[in-house]
């Protein structure tokens, strides 16, 4: 047991109101669930890389602490891997399908065999793969391939599908190709590139145990990762503060209870030392405040700023110009706040920024990360040991999506690359994103959208006219393992559903970018089969043959393997990739660290400072700012109607208790959301948030989300609102 000083002071008694989860009955309830499929999920556990957060845990063990590693993420998922097909006579009849929730559609179970609805028909039917693959075809060449659109999402789809899926789509004429970190970290993308050269993690989860300071910006790694917190259960021991800066104190960040240590499952453990308030969207301003405090007082890493960077004294004089006022106004919190936390960096050796869509997920999000890149510079925690800025990533198929190509825009070294390779131009019209890809969509820009996994109902803004841009897309093309809320919007045209594999189901396995930039290969695992499934790379080479005779030979691909092989070829940081092929292995490109014995990937080799001006967002008088945040779900998968950390129920509207006094709101009430795009109306839950600052859960609030908030350099949508509450 340790006999860490902060551990002991940290096994205070607990709080009647703090949420325990009960981990081992939700195991049990997982095996109970699988019952029927028992040792195939053990295979898949044994065998396979999570299909949930991008840990990569491969098997029941990761690259970072020894020992067994499984999470609940990991377990309520597996139901998707292992469910029976689904009785098609249900599909006969879309309309009574319409009004079961998401959770009742899923449970359904697999789709087996491919389908097709026409306008008109009542429900779907069965067709054989060669009549859907024909279908599909016929329908991409009959139009033009600028009104033609592919997006992917992140269902534990391995790299070699996004590879393959782009690169029939670029065949079939089109740029349109998009995946699912466009909702989520895009803006982190665009803005560590900007500064840095790469966007993704410059540091490895091992430089979290023995770091002075961790930093959760907009965080809540309880809920999305929680074998992280079995890292920062080690990282505590060692000594390692941790800090919170959000609107919402998470619980489990204050207390969590690590199932795989004794100690903590018992008594739970501290984690959070420290909580900085900030209102929604204030991050940006609470940063540029915090970098004005760092420069002002000369508390910076000189040495590593002259030698590594650029652009500091620009950034600094436009930092120093803004004034307190507004920095205060704009985050929500203090000078005292701001310089309160630029004193505890000053005291850090070393630190990491972890973050999350609480920062990306805003019109400013692009800006909010450059402004928190200025505060790790200025630092100098970027290349070293136990340093680094972390965009931690919830879903383990986002990282390697865009890094293989299945981005809207190539630069001009790999578009180059991927023609020499592939021995075709690509189209030079400009891609769309796809939340654009839904715009045009809505404005009769679309032909044929073919989507991969997903639920653009559930997961983007203002949901009713989602659905209205669906119901105009003449030809649908739904690839997935289950039934979505989507597939039965009915056809312009056709709607026509492809059943997939999972990652664990594809021929020759396949590999995963995880958060920390390691590729691991995940093997296909023996056991049943559901119906005439296809794996993703498959079904696109076919479909892009028929459309492309000319390119057949291409455009096909043989094997996982032969994927892997040309990836290895054509994306120089995914060197190494064609060499994996059993459990086990992996290559993290770009070694533990980014930066550490190499110069920075820009022009020069130097790291840029940014000049960043605070956004002012400010609410009305008697309005409040809201945010979506996540439960116990998976993306927009909800797995149990309370949240087992806060005790949130799905409708709840999270407040603080000096709102709630001050409106004569008691806890349970019913209370009424009123923004410029929608209403929403759930129960009062009064915790730990700042004043003038509300949470409802995703996708429940998405109707509060206006479609015209997006960020500009990163076209990542703004998941927050500004509205009026009343009670209902």
């Amino acid at each position: 047991m340790s006999l860490n000083p902060r551990l002991w002071a940290s096994r205070v008694p607990r709080d009647p109101r703090e949420q325990k989860p009960n981990h081992y009955w939700e195991m049990a309830r997982a095996a109970w669930q699988n019952r029927d499929q028992l040792p195939f999920a053990w295979r898949i556990l044994t065998q396979g890389v999570c299909d949930g957060c991008a840990l990569g845990t491969s098997g029941l063990r990761d690259w970072t602490l020894e020992g067994t590693h499984l999470c609940m993420v990991r377990l309520e998922l597996m139901r998707l891997n292992t469910a029976p097909p689904l009785d098609l006579e249900r599909l006969r009849d879309a309309d009574r399908l319409a009004t079961l929730r998401s959770q009742d559609l899923r449970a359904l179970g697999r789709l087996p065999e491919p389908m097709i609805r026409r306008k008109g028909e009542r429900g779907f039917r069965v067709v054989s793969w060669e009549e859907a693959y024909a279908t599909v075809a016929e329908k991409i060449r009959a139009g033009k391939p600028e009104r033609f659109a592919v997006y992917l999402t992140s269902r534990g789809i391995l790299n070699e599908h996004y590879y393959a899926a782009q690169k029939a789509a670029r065949a079939m004429g089109t740029n349109h190709v998009d995946n699912s970190a466009r909702l989520c970290h895009a803006a982190s993308t665009v803005a560590m590139k900007r500064t840095l050269g790469h966007g993704a993690t410059t540091c490895s989860y091992r430089d979290w145990i023995g770091t002075d300071l961790i930093v959760f910006f907009g965080s809540n790694t309880p809920n999305n990762q929680p074998v992280t917190m079995k890292y920062l259960y080690h990282a505590r021991q060692k000594g390692t503060k941790v800090a919170v800066v959000n609107t919402y104190f998470e619980p489990g960040l204050r207390r969590y209870w690590v199932p795989s240590v004794p100690e903590s499952a018992v008594f739970g453990t501290k984690f959070a030392d420290d909580w900085y308030a900030v209102d929604t969207g204030g991050d940006l301003a609470f940063l540029n405040g915090v970098f004005k405090v760092l420069v002002g007082e000369g508390w910076i890493d000189r040495a590593f700023v002259e030698a590594r960077t650029v652009g500091f004294e620009e950034a600094k004089a436009a930092v120093l110009g803004q004034g307190w006022e507004g920095l205060e106004r704009d985050s929500g919190t203090t000078r005292a706040e701001m310089r309160r936390f630029a004193e505890m960096l000053r005291d850090a050796r070393c630190g990491i920024f972890v973050w999350s869509m609480g920062l990306t997920q805003h019109a400013h999000g692009v800006e909010t990360i450059q402004a928190l890149v200025n505060v790790g510079l200025a630092r100098g925690w970027v290349g070293r040991e136990n340093v680094g800025l972390m965009p931690i990533r919830g879903h383990s198929g986002v990282q390697g999506g865009a890094e293989v190509g299945c981005a809207p825009a190539l630069d001009e070294p790999q578009q180059r690359r991927f023609e020499e390779a592939w021995g075709f131009a690509l189209p030079r019209f400009k891609g769309l994103t796809a939340a654009e890809m839904v715009d045009a969509a809505y404005r009769g820009g679309l032909d044929t959208f073919w989507t991969v996994g997903g639920n653009f109902l559930e997961t983007l803004p203002d949901p009713p006219a989602v659905a209205q841009a669906l119901g105009r897309v003449a030809t649908r093309v739904h690839q997935d393992v289950v039934v979505s809320s989507m597939m039965l919007v009915p056809p312009a045209d056709s709607v026509i559903l492809l059943p997939a594999t999972t990652r664990y189901e594809s021929p020759g396995g396949g590999s995963e970018t995880s958060t920390e930039r390691r590729i691991i290969f995940s093997p296909e695992v023996f056991g049943r089969r559901v119906g005439s499934a296809k794996p993703e790379w498959e079904v696109f080479g076919e479909v892009a043959a028929r459309v492309r005779p000319d390119l057949a030979d291409r455009v096909r691909f043989a094997s996982s393997q032969a994927i892997r092989d040309e990836i290895g070829a054509t994306v120089p940081l995914y060197a190494g990739i064609e060499k994996l092929s059993r459990r086990g292995d992996e290559v993290q490109w770009g070694g533990p660290r980014l930066y550490q014995d190499q110069p920075f990937a820009t022009p020069d080799g130097k790291a840029r400072f940014s000049v960043v001006r605070s956004r002012e967002r400010r609410a009305p008088d008697g309005a409040y700012y809201v945010s979506t945040r996540r439960g116990k779900q998976f993306n927009s998968m909800v797995q149990h109607a309370v949240d087992p950390l806060t005790g949130a129920a799905r409708d709840d509207v999270l407040i603080s208790r000096e709102d709630a006094a001050r409106l004569g709101i008691r806890n349970g009430d019913r209370v009424r959301l009123i923004s410029g795009a929608g209403s929403y109306t759930g129960r009062a839950k009064l915790d730990r948030i700042k004043p003038r600052n509300l949470e409802v859960h995703w996708p429940e609030g998405n109707c509060l989300l206006s479609r015209e908030e997006i960020d500009t350099a990163s076209r990542e949508p703004d998941f927050n609102a500004i509205v009026h509450l009343e009670k209902a």
